[in-house]
């Protein structure tokens, strides 16, 4: 088990890894819309928030040696049901082909009150 940091995501804000190296699959936390450069929240609409989280996310999975086609299965938590569809837009340009499992739950609130956090399994690349 090996944990995997990267400048490319956003840094991890407690006391757990960005992801986690098991072999051939990673295992990835709950990754926000801030845009790694700045620290900053990326922009107010769950649409700007949704774009920078699944951008994180496909860095993160490239810098551990997999990639967004890797994915095996997603969890997203959103703030608002009402944004499930402007969030599947999005989703559905960063997934496509064989497209990986997926839950989707509302919650009462997220780390730095963001719109959305997605978590990820992934296979790494042969």
């Amino acid at each position: 088990m090996k944990p995997i940091s990267t400048p490319n995501a956003p840094a991890a804000i407690g006391p757990y890894s960005q992801a986690i190296d098991l072999g051939d699959t990673i295992f990835t936390s709950g990754i926000i819309p801030v845009v790694p450069a700045t620290g900053e929240i990326a922009g107010d609409t769950v649409e700007e928030q949704t774009e920078q989280a699944l951008t994180n996310l496909k860095h993160l999975l490239e810098d551990a040696g997999s990639s967004i086609e890797h994915v095996v299965k997603t969890t997203v938590f959103i703030k608002d049901m009402n944004d499930f569809g402007k969030i599947n837009e999005i989703y559905a340009k960063y997934f496509t082909g064989t497209l990986p499992a997926r839950s989707c739950v509302e919650v009462a609130r997220l780390p730095k009150d963001v719109k959305l956090e997605i978590e990820a399994i992934a296979i790494k690349k042969n």
